[in-house]
C-alpha cells in the first residue's frame, strides 16, 4: 500500500514539473501573439494586459503587405526549399557511394568531409565569398544556393551513411534479379526505406537555410533579392519601439519552420525501419 502511494506521489510531482515546464516555455510565446494584437505597443505590456486584448490581424496584415513582408517570405521559401531538396538529394547519392562502393581513400575522404563540418562559419566565409565572386555569382540566389547545398551535402552525407548502412544488402538481391544497377538500387531500396531520416534532415536543412543571416547578408545586396532573417533585422532597427509589429514579423518569420515540423515529425528516424521490410 505505502509502495502504491509512493508510486503515485512521484509521478504527481514528476507530471507537476513537466507541466510547469510547459508553462514557463509556452508562456513567452502566448504572450508574444497576444502583444501582436495590440494596435500599438510602443513598451511591453503587463501580463494583465495581455489577457484582456481583443484578437485582430491589423499587425500582420501590415508586416505582410504594407511593409511587403510577402516578397521576402516568396525569397526565403525560395532559397532554403531549392537548397534543401539539393542537399538532401546529393547528399543521399554521395552517402550511397560511401555505403555500396569501395575505391581507394574512401575513409579518408569521408573523414575530410567531418573536417569540413567542424570549420567555423566566420572562418569559411572569406574564402567562400572569395570563389562566390570569381565565378560571377554574388547578389544571386545561385551564390547562395552554392554555400548552402554545399553545406547540406557534408551534413546529409554524414547523417545518411549511418542510416544507409542498416539497410540489408539482401533486399538488392530482387532488383539485380530484374536486371537494375545502381541507380535503381538507390532509388527503388535505399530511398524509400530511408524517408523518416530524410525526413529528419529535411527539417534540419530547412530550418538552418531558412533562418541564416551571415552568409546571406554577405551574399546578397539587392534590397529586392533579401531573404527572411535579413528584412526582419533590419525591421527590428527601424521599429524597435513597436513591439506589436516586431512581433508580428517574427511570427511570420518562424510560421514555415513549425509547418515544416508538423508535416515531417510523424517520419522522425525510427529504430526497425528496414526490418519491417525485411518480415513484409
Amino acid at each position: 500500500m505505502k509502495n502504491k502511494k509512493s508510486n503515485i506521489l512521484s509521478k504527481l510531482v514528476v507530471y507537476s514539473l513537466l507541466l510547469l515546464g510547459v508553462v514557463v516555455f509556452i508562456f513567452p510565446f502566448i504572450y508574444m501573439i497576444l502583444t501582436t494584437f495590440f494596435t500599438e505597443a510602443y513598451q511591453l505590456p503587463k501580463p494583465g494586459e495581455v489577457l484582456t486584448v481583443k484578437p485582430n490581424l491589423e499587425n500582420y496584415d501590415r508586416v505582410w503587405n504594407e511593409y511587403k513582408f510577402y516578397r521576402y517570405f516568396l525569397n526565403s521559401t525560395l532559397v532554403a526549399g531549392v537548397a534543401m531538396v539539393g542537399g538532401l538529394f546529393l547528399g543521399a547519392m554521395t552517402a550511397y557511394s560511401f555505403v555500396r562502393f569501395e575505391f581507394p581513400g574512401k575513409e579518408i575522404l569521408f573523414r575530410a568531409f567531418l573536417f569540413t563540418m567542424m570549420i567555423p562559419l566566420v572562418l569559411a566565409i572569406v574564402p567562400q565569398f572569395t570563389v562566390i565572386q570569381n565565378l560571377g555569382l554574388v547578389n544571386t540566389y545561385w551564390g547562395l544556393w552554392l554555400i548552402y547545398i554545399g553545406g547540406g551535402v557534408v551534413g546529409s552525407t554524414f547523417f545518411l551513411r549511418g542510416f544507409f548502412e542498416t539497410i540489408p544488402k539482401d533486399l538488392e538481391e530482387s532488383v539485380i534479379i530484374d536486371g537494375g544497377g545502381n541507380w535503381r538500387i538507390f532509388w527503388s531500396i535505399y530511398l524509400p526505406l530511408s524517408k523518416p531520416a530524410l525526413a529528419t534532415m529535411a527539417i534540419f536543412s530547412f530550418q538552418g537555410t531558412w533562418d541564416e543571416y551571415f552568409v546571406a547578408l554577405t551574399i546578397i545586396k539587392d534590397e529586392a533579392l533579401r531573404t527572411l532573417p535579413i528584412q526582419l533585422m533590419m525591421f527590428q532597427g527601424q521599429h524597435a519601439s513597436n513591439w506589436a509589429l516586431v512581433f508580428a514579423a517574427s511570427l511570420i518569420a518562424i510560421l514555415p519552420v513549425v509547418i515544416i515540423y508538423i508535416i515531417f515529425q510523424k517520419r522522425f528516424v525510427q529504430s526497425g525501419g528496414s526490418d519491417g521490410a525485411i518480415k513484409g
